[in-house]
């Protein structure tokens, strides 16, 4: 059984090997499909299997950044990423990102950071649960009063419409983002990733947990166009997150290579998974990943008030983020096959 666990070399702990590929590639299939680093996801995983929180979050940095580049290429063929709207939005990240730090800084120097980021971190996902399951909601009630009306249903309709409306903000200079179809100030994109920034340094993620939905529900884009899009957002800041952490010495460049190897296999089934499960059927999958993230966040926070199940709750809470990654990458891999065997035989009742 030695053959299965290798030492790493920088931290000096052996590991089980075959679980940072089956990691990688969920987290590969998740993030590509999504639109997201996972951090949220790998971090624990990487802790559970025994890295040191350190060094667990600095390879899921240098593991996020691979795999963001692998998976924003995809995207990039299929064209779902708006490389201009990209670019645009990294200068309000970066400045939201600076802002975020300073004030975590701020609040360690008064004593209360954890409790602080993590009701933050609980507000943030019950927003985003309400913003996903809301819509859905709502674009259900349109299409039962178009069927009641005896009317087709739309099915490029949206439930909810903040993004039209705040695209009737006319703020100089306005700015076309052909891929994603849009026409806006240009102050919009800013003042989005500068918040979705200013979030991501407090909570100490890459940001495309928030910035996804953000970009969809508040920008207007495609649901597809989003998710290559925030790729390309996340591959930037992994890269210059994973050369921190490697001068600081806290990265497993080994167990970064070893996730990797599941995770290009991963990322390239979520970013074709896209071309079979659009639109909603992506926003309520990420939903749910969000109220697992959600449940796992408030089995920790609780954990202080029942001591006695302080080790229960604690491996819990990794169990359940580690076993939503495992089913969905299993779901979103069954679809893709479903669709690829689907097009396949029209392509041949065609011939």
């Amino acid at each position: 059984m030695d053959f299965f666990y290798i030492l790493m070399p920088i931290s000096g702990i052996t590991i089980f090997w075959p679980g940072l590929v089956i990691l990688g590639f969920g987290v590969g299939v998740l993030g590509a499909f999504f639109g997201m680093g996972g951090a949220w996801m790998v971090t624990p995983g990487l802790n559970l299997l025994g890295f040191p929180m350190a060094f667990a979050i600095g390879t899921d940095i240098a593991h996020m950044a691979g795999k963001s580049l692998v998976s924003t290429l995809r995207h990039g063929k299929f064209g779902n990423v708006d490389y201009k709207l990209g670019c645009i939005m990294i200068f309000g990240t970066i400045a939201g990102f600076e802002l975020g730090a300073q004030m975590v800084m701020w609040l360690e120097r008064l004593g209360n950071v954890t409790v602080v980021v993590r009701w933050i971190y609980v507000a943030l996902l019950a927003f985003i649960t309400w913003m996903v399951f809301y819509d859905v909601y709502k674009r259900v009630q349109k299409d039962k009063a178009n069927i009641a009306a005896g009317k087709e249903v739309d099915a490029m309709s949206t439930g909810v419409t903040w993004a039209a409306t705040l695209h009737k903000i006319k703020i100089p200079p306005m700015v076309h983002l052909n891929v994603a179809g849009i026409y806006c100030s240009l102050w919009l994109p800013v003042f989005v990733s500068f918040m979705t920034g200013w979030l991501a340094g407090i909570l100490g993620i890459g940001g495309g947990l928030i910035r996804m939905p953000s970009l969809i529900y508040f920008v207007g884009c495609p649901t597809h166009v989003a998710v290559g899009t925030d790729l390309f957002e996340v591959m930037i800041s992994g890269l210059y997150g994973a050369g921190s952490y490697t001068y600081k010495g806290r990265t497993e460049l080994v167990g970064a290579m070893i996730m990797l190897v599941g995770a290009a296999i991963g990322a390239q089934i979520g970013a074709v998974a896209t071309k079979y499960i659009k639109g909603y059927g992506i926003r309520i999958a990420f939903g749910l990943c969000v109220v697992g993230c959600l449940i796992s966040i408030l089995m920790r926070l609780v954990q202080p008030y029942v001591p006695s199940l302080t080790t229960f709750l604690d491996v819990a809470s990794t169990v359940l983020v580690l076993g939503f990654v495992s089913a969905m990458a299993l779901y979103i891999c069954v679809r893709m096959v479903q669709g690829a065997a689907k097009e396949l035989a029209m392509k041949k009742a065609r011939s």
